[in-house]
């Protein structure tokens, strides 16, 4: 597990206390010292773990915590929780407590997290959080998934069985067993792009992405996807556009968020009609990295925005059948995001074409002059960075 000093995203609730009062911010050395034996043993606990200063203030933060959100300008981000920290510096009695809070930054989804929260002999504050929804949500998820797949197997399996017996009943007309054995190569990929699809959904399902953390560039990420998706956009006659670089980072899983990227651009380029451009934005606004495509196309009915994040969902059958489109692709981008702390949405209107934004909190390293000086963590964090950085 990654282990690392705190982002900084801003949160002025939850300042230290001394900084409300008015006082000067502390010196790195009045902090309570973590030794290394805590910080190797926190590496590998399943947790998120935080080590905390009696002041609040957070002086060691697993990728975990940092992923959850729990952590805010080198402050816990989640009041309940910080609340519980200062009763135990305050009294020296560890604690333990189920609570249900939202998930900062956004605060789109719930949280059932277990607290442990314990004193430790140089001073600082110990701080365990698990998420006791995630089991839960995850076997529900999958019970419905198995249903679903179930069924959307039944159409391609059946097609090939159809065409088989096709190309059986015309073996002596060339033209006719070649126009079926095209059918059946059309219908076998359109398979194993399903199983793929669900293959990678039911990782996402189960996979935590700071099990492989690393500090990503947007640039990197937007620079990975297009070149993915440039045989297929030239195929198709459609060209991407890229906005200006932006100097932002991510810290989550390359291969979880390379995928969401490229399942959006490839959408966009499906669905666009032949000369016409596809755009790559992002920006960063308020801690929170909003990477865009916008395509020309045909757009989405209004009635349908609520729903096509939903598995195996088409808006238009017939249009996905003659794409290749499984109904999964989004789903994906959608668990993508949530396993990173984000959101994904959209704006469409029929005939103008739709644009589609992932919504990631950043990543900031740690701004506070007063604690600059302090060693960093177990592990060293290097920025994946794009071609033009």
């Amino acid at each position: 597990m990654l282990f690392t000093q705190a982002p900084i995203v801003g949160d002025v609730a939850l300042r230290k206390r001394g900084e409300l009062e008015g006082e000067s911010p502390r010196s790195a050395a009045s902090y309570p010292a973590v030794s290394e034996e805590i910080v190797r043993i926190l590496s590998i606990i399943p947790s998120a773990s935080l080590v905390v200063a009696p002041d609040g203030t957070v002086l060691r933060a697993s990728s975990r915590s940092l992923t959850l959100g729990i952590v805010n300008r080198s402050m816990i981000a989640v009041p309940d929780i910080a609340e519980i920290v200062l009763k135990v510096a305050n009294d020296g009695s560890p604690r333990e407590q189920v609570l249900r809070v939202r998930r900062p930054p956004l605060g789109r989804e719930l949280l059932e997290v277990q607290v442990r929260i314990a004193p430790l002999s140089s001073g600082a504050i110990l701080v365990l959080i698990d998420d006791l929804a995630e089991e839960r949500r995850v076997d529900a998820v999958r019970r419905d998934f198995v249903a679903n797949v179930s069924h959307e197997l039944k159409t391609p399996v059946g097609a090939l069985s159809l065409l088989a017996e096709a190309v059986l009943a015309a073996a002596n007309d060339k033209k006719q067993v070649e126009h079926f054995a095209e059918k059946m190569q059309a219908e076998a990929t359109r398979l194993g792009n399903l199983i793929q699809d669900v293959i990678d959904l039911s990782r996402l399902q189960s996979d935590d992405p700071m099990n492989r953390p690393e500090l990503l560039e947007t640039e990197f990420l937007i620079n990975r996807a297009v070149e993915e998706v440039k045989t297929l956009a030239g195929g198709l006659g459609v060209e991407i556009i890229r906005g200006e670089p932006e100097a932002s980072v991510i810290l989550g899983d390359q291969g979880q968020l390379l995928t969401a990227l490229r399942n959006l651009l490839t959408n966009a380029i499906s669905y666009s009609a032949e000369n016409t451009r596809v755009s790559v934005t992002a920006r960063e606004i308020d801690g929170i990295v909003e990477i865009s495509v916008k395509d020309a196309g045909l757009g989405i009915p209004s009635h349908d925005l609520d729903r096509i994040f939903e598995r195996f969902y088409r808006v238009d059958p017939a249009r996905s059948r003659g794409t290749g489109g499984t109904g999964l692709g989004l789903a994906i981008v959608k668990h993508v995001c949530q396993n990173h702390g984000g959101e994904v949405t959209v704006w469409s209107e029929i005939g103008t074409g739709s644009t589609f934004t992932l919504r990631i909190p950043s990543y900031a390293p740690m701004l506070d002059d007063s604690l600059a000086s302090r060693e960093f963590t177990v592990d060293t964090l290097t920025v994946v960075k794009g071609k033009n950085s």
